[in-house]
């Protein structure tokens, strides 16, 4: 029942089996949210640090409620009153946390490669919760879930990405993981904020905002991730809103059916209306829903743990 990885550190280098494999262990472990008391044994005993460079309001809060389901010890680290300000390594920090005998490090970095780096000195699982503008895995599965869960497949989909992909980690794990189970991946931005080479990944690339809804079953709005830039990529946020914002007009290009998704925080009224981010197509809160189911299964599959013991 583990993967056959110590680490989770990205989508790229996951299987479609492994894939399959976590979203189904996730679908199980949903239910225990909706328990009157949310806990399995499963992972009683062991240990998970998260080390948050970076702020974080639903992937961190999700990580320490998912291993405290299964009856894990969750230990958060804030690097604001760590070792780090006083000069730390990362690899002296990683040695210092291994020493404490963890069972997991759960680490988001702004530079890319950190998780990979840390999985190299420490013999713990490692789970990357976003490296720079690299990968974040445990979103795109979530993701994978809320779309499987509401459309019944992957294969055969319009997804369609939109916004700042030049800088979204989780542009890049979403194209990684839909395609890879077989959906049809377009993503589309400003040309400022589509980086060369993105076709190489297995998506169709367009700067035109029609071409991207036309027929689009899933429609995921990316943030302007204005901490990530050192330059300007727009001319101001009303034109960029007013290009490629989505908003009730702009919809009418997809498909009746299309569900939206969008990996948090929202900027209301740039990247998507309030209408549409509050409204019947959007699976915004189911995603955080399932973010703790799949994360209970990151960590059950990387633990271990028997399935009798997850009842």
């Amino acid at each position: 029942m583990r993967l056959k990885r110590k680490d989770l550190l990205g989508i790229e280098e996951l299987d479609t089996a492994e894939l399959e494999q976590i979203l189904s262990t996730a679908a199980s472990f949903k239910e225990v949210s909706a328990r009157e008391i949310k806990k399995v044994p499963t992972l009683r005993g062991k240990t998970v640090i998260n080390l948050f460079y970076e702020p974080s309001t639903r992937t961190r809060t999700s990580f320490e409620i998912a291993a405290k389901r299964m009856s894990a010890d969750a230990v958060n680290i804030s690097v604001s009153t760590s070792s780090v300000v006083k000069g730390e390594t990362i690899k002296d920090t990683a040695k210092n946390l291994e020493a404490m005998k963890p069972d997991c490090i759960v680490i988001r970095h702004s530079s890319a490669g950190t998780p990979q780096m840390l999985a190299r000195y420490v013999g713990c699982s490692v789970v990357n919760a976003g490296d720079g503008a690299h990968e974040h895995p445990s979103q795109a599965l979530l993701d994978m879930m809320t779309v499987k869960e509401k459309k019944g497949k992957i294969a055969g989909l319009k997804v369609s990405i939109i916004g700042d992909i030049a800088h979204s980690r989780v542009a890049r794990s979403n194209i990684y993981g839909f395609t890879k189970l077989g959906a049809d991946v377009t993503v589309c931005g400003p040309p400022t904020m589509i980086p060369p080479g993105m076709d190489r990944l297995g998506c169709k690339v367009t700067t035109s905002m029609e071409s991207a809804l036309k027929d689009a079953d899933v429609i995921m709005m990316l943030r302007i991730q204005l901490e990530r830039q050192k330059e300007s990529f727009f001319p101001t946020v009303r034109e960029y809103s007013r290009i490629y914002g989505l908003d009730e007009t702009k919809l009418k290009r997809a498909k009746d059916d299309v569900i939206i998704l969008h990996p948090g925080p929202v900027n209301r009224g740039v990247e998507i209306s309030s209408e549409l981010a509050d409204g019947p197509y959007s699976l915004i809160l189911d995603q955080v829903t399932n973010g703790v189911a799949v994360r209970m299964a990151i960590f059950y599959l990387l633990l271990g743990g028997t399935r009798e013991e997850a009842q």
